[in-house]
């Protein structure tokens, strides 16, 4: 056999063995979760995978499944303890039981308040009582400002080292003096795919935004944007209970969606997941999520 022809006998077994379906290229199987919600903030229920488009850097992969996530989620609460939320605090305690009441007993959650350096009120817990008790511990911190930057890297880490895949961090704040001294994006990279992060203000609107406050007002509303959480301003702390309701309906209702992309490429940097459906809202993460091995 000539030279050539051992070439393009060569590149004959190739082309065969890259077409051969029983040979086809590694799959590796991710999971990613979404809130789908309709006009009115509702979740939409009962989509298939079918419903989904999952796109990778703009390049569709196959949706595998699409159900119900039923995996617990573990809840890193962060509240504003500093002056300026003194005022506010019935209206926080009160939003506070309803919210946990709702979540607590499947889901673990944690208080951790943040006038002054961040405190730990209550660890990770689904014991209603105790997370009850820890409500009852929120005080305004005479003379204090708010570190609500430093309790997200310190939560984020924490769940970091946290088995199980669904994470949130829920920031409840006013727009006080913000002390952390960290630039957004430093906030930003310690959080990444590891959790969604919600945010209530409890706000005036308008005034001048100090460099902490700036920061602050970055970090939450890029943080919502990028990890599928959301981001409210309230005009007062009497709609932080409805709100709070409204968040663990759609945390309930959130859907675990399973896809597939080629496990050799590059890992892609960005990720959109989407429906086949008008007038809807999707919330999902933007960064790729981890890989998980599918058979």
């Amino acid at each position: 056999m000539s030279a050539f022809s051992r070439v393009v006998s060569g590149m004959t077994v190739l082309a065969a063995v890259v077409a051969a379906p029983g040979l086809a290229a590694a799959q590796a199987e991710r999971s990613v979760y979404a809130s789908v919600l309709d006009k009115g903030g509702a979740p939409v229920t009962a989509l298939t995978a079918r419903d989904f488009i999952v796109r990778e850097d703009g390049v569709e992969r196959e949706v595998l499944r699409a159900a119900r996530a039923d995996e617990p989620l573990q809840i890193a609460v962060l509240v504003d303890t500093s002056q300026a939320v003194e005022r506010h605090i019935p209206d926080l305690r009160r939003a506070l039981t309803t919210f946990f009441r709702e979540m607590a007993g499947e889901h673990e959650l944690a208080l951790i308040g943040f006038g002054e350096r961040p405190a730990v009120l209550v660890q990770y817990t689904r014991d209603l009582a105790r997370l009850e008790a820890g409500v009852g511990l929120l005080f305004a911190r005479r003379g204090s400002g708010a570190y609500a930057l430093d309790a997200i890297v310190d939560a984020s880490r924490a769940l970091g080292g946290r088995e199980g895949a669904r994470h949130a961090i829920v920031v409840i704040t006013t727009e006080g003096p913000e002390f952390s001294e960290r630039y957004h994006q430093q906030v930003l990279d310690e959080l990444g795919s590891r959790a969604m992060l919600h945010s209530f203000i409890l706000s005036r609107r308008g005034g001048f935004l100090d460099e902490g406050r700036r920061q602050r007002e970055i970090t939450l509303e890029e943080g919502a944007s990028a990890t599928g959480g959301r981001r409210e301003h309230l005009l007062t702390s009497m709609a932080l209970e409805d709100r709070l309701h409204g968040l663990a309906v759609e945390l309930k209702n959130q859907y675990r969606v399973d896809y597939a992309r080629p496990a050799a490429l590059i890992p892609p940097e960005k990720i959109d997941v989407d429906v086949r459906r008008p007038g809807v809202t999707v919330r999902a993460p933007r960064a790729v999520p981890a890989v998980r091995t599918g058979s």
